[in-house]
This record gives C-alpha cells, structure tokens and sequence, in this order.
C-alpha cells in the first residue's frame, strides 16, 4: 500500500499529498516524510529545518510570505492541531499562472499537506482556536531576502473565508504585489 497520495492542484509544482493513516481503537500511526516514497511522486527537496507555530485563536492570517533568491524556500506543510485555509500564490513572473492561488484546507484529521515550491508566496489562515503548524523548509531564514504580501492584494484577490483576519503588524503593514515586483526574479527550477 502506497505510504502517501497526491490530489490535483491547479498551480505547477506545488503538490496536496495524502499520507495514508492506519488507525484502529487507539487511535493513528502514519508516516508524515519519508524521502524516497515522496522523492518517486515527484518532490524534490532537501529540507533543512522544521518550523512550528501554535495559533490561539481562530481567524489568525500569517503570510503572505516568501524568500528572494538565493535564499528561496521550499515548504511542506501540515496541520497537527485544529484548521487552518492554507494559500499557495505563483510569484513566479514568467509562470503562466503568474499571481494565481489555490487555498486547501488542512486539518489534523484530514492530515492532508502542502508542497510549496520555491517560487511560491505561502499564508495560512487559522479556522479554529489553538491551531498548530508544522512545516519544513529547504533553506534557512534569512532576513534580508524574507518578504511578504498584503494579504488583500486586488491584483491577487484571494477569497478569504474572513472579513477581519487577526493579522501581525508585519503583515498589516506589507506592500502590494505590484510594489515589489522588481525584486521577484524566480527561476522555474526549484
């Protein structure tokens, strides 16, 4: 039996995996990474850190953040506690689908996670309280190239679920897409 699944998503590159649970009367065991089982689906990244945020109430918005090259992240991304709309944005200027998003819900029973590619903005909107995140990176934070997006972008114009996200002032603060796209300069390549 397959250790994990892939679903269609809209936006190339970035991959919704299924890890497959066997669960009984105690509860679930389940593999959540294993490098040659996701490496054969076709992800290729060789992350380098683990991040973990806790969310304590519904309606927290945290993104829409990205790394400049040459300090581009990969992610992968999962929901150990609660809910969360996670939105993938193509940041990559020569995309066809360049500006577009997808949303996905990820949960910690549907144990559904994210491939985000390098290339990619990436923001997560918390749907119940004491929300937590658990998320792999490719390459280490750096402060210089971190950068984010208003995350009601016009131009981008995704559908939140919210009228009034509960944001940081970072991002309440952020530029739109058109004020910075002279500094995006991704490469198809991850």
């Amino acid at each position: 039996m397959p250790k994990f699944s892939l679903l269609k998503t809209k936006l190339e590159g970035v991959m919704l995996i299924e890890p497959t649970a066997f669960e009984d009367h105690r509860g679930f065991f389940m593999e959540s990474y294993n490098l040659k089982e996701l490496e054969e689906l076709g992800l290729k990244a060789h992350f380098v850190q683990d991040n973990h945020s806790l969310s304590v109430q519904a309606g927290v918005l945290r993104g829409i953040h990205f790394q400049l090259e040459p300090m581009a992240q990969s992610k992968l991304v999962r929901c150990l506690k609660g809910a969360i709309y996670d939105v993938v944005v193509d940041l990559r200027p020569h995309s066809p689908t360049f500006a577009k998003w997808e949303a996905f819900i990820l949960t910690e029973h549907n144990k559904r996670q994210v491939f985000v590619p390098r290339g990619f903005g990436h923001a997560i909107l918390t749907l119940s309280p004491n929300t937590e995140i658990l998320y792999k990176v490719d390459q280490y934070y750096s402060p210089q190239h971190d950068k984010a997006i208003r995350y009601d972008d016009p131009w981008l114009n995704i559908d939140w679920p919210i009228k009034n996200p509960i944001l940081s002032q970072r991002d309440k603060e952020a530029p739109y897409l058109e004020e910075i796209l002279n500094e995006i300069n991704f490469s198809k390549e991850p």
